[in-house]
């Protein structure tokens, strides 16, 4: 999902967009449940074998979460945080709808798979499909759509995942520039409900709204989200 992202930053930056843990393409998980901090200390390795002790961090979702978990531990220089989890109240409702819906996303992928390739030559059935994370689903390309549930269905601690209830620590003062870019049209983690609880528990990080993408902004719009990118790690310390 950042293929369209990477090339519009690699004119200012060596990019690397690694796999998580457990995801399709990523390390297998060693221990399960696999939790986040599995995930972040994977990160952290991989900072290690690559010999960066800081980077620029960029992720949406859980990885925007593990950007900020790695700022945590002194590995960033600047985080873009998209939407990032763990901006719930564990136990509440929203946090439960979140989960059920990812859920039943995760169903409907396993039972349709099968059969996707016909209608996901149609614009309108790939705006449908992607409803829940993309305003503009009909803008991904039908070879698109099929690799994007094959990457759900190949994340092999998705259940596990599921389980992982932990909020955000707050980060007061955060530890490096922090940016939180929140999708004004963010279905899983509602702008109304998720970025107010992310300002309370990040309350120096820079805030920015997204108008006009879902959950997941790369789907809708890389150049915004390119920019914002480079917005905000340009605001490092010399």
């Amino acid at each position: 999902m950042w293929k369209h992202v990477v090339p519009l930053l690699a004119n200012s930056y060596d990019v690397i967009a690694p796999t998580m843990l457990g995801h399709r393409g990523g390390r297998p998980a060693t221990m399960r449940p696999a939790h986040l901090r599995h995930i972040v200390d994977d990160a952290q390795r991989l900072l290690d074998e690559l010999g960066l002790g800081q980077a620029h961090l960029a992720g949406n979702s859980l990885g925007g979460r593990v950007a900020l978990e790695l700022a945590r531990l002194g590995r960033a220089r600047t985080v873009c945080a998209l939407s990032p989890s763990g901006t719930w109240q564990a136990g509440s409702e929203d946090h439960r709808r979140a989960t059920e819906d990812l859920r039943a996303t995760v169903l409907a992928a396993r039972r349709s798979r099968a059969v996707l390739g016909l209608p996901a030559r149609s614009g309108r059935f790939r705006r449908w499909a992607l409803r829940e994370t993309a305003v503009h689903g009909e803008r991904v390309s039908p070879a698109e759509l099929l690799g994007l549930t094959d990457d759900l269905l190949g994340c092999t601690i998705v259940e596990d995942l599921f389980g992982e209830a932990a909020r955000l620590a707050p980060l007061d003062p955060p530890p490096c520039p922090i940016t939180l870019a929140w999708a004004a049209e963010d279905r899983v983690f509602p702008l109304q409900i998720n970025g107010v609880n992310a300002r309370e528990l990040i309350p120096g990080a820079r805030w920015i709204v997204l108008d006009d993408v879902g959950h997941v902004p790369m789907l809708d719009d890389p150049q915004l989200v390119a920019q914002t990118i480079l917005t905000a790690a340009a605001i490092a310390p010399a």
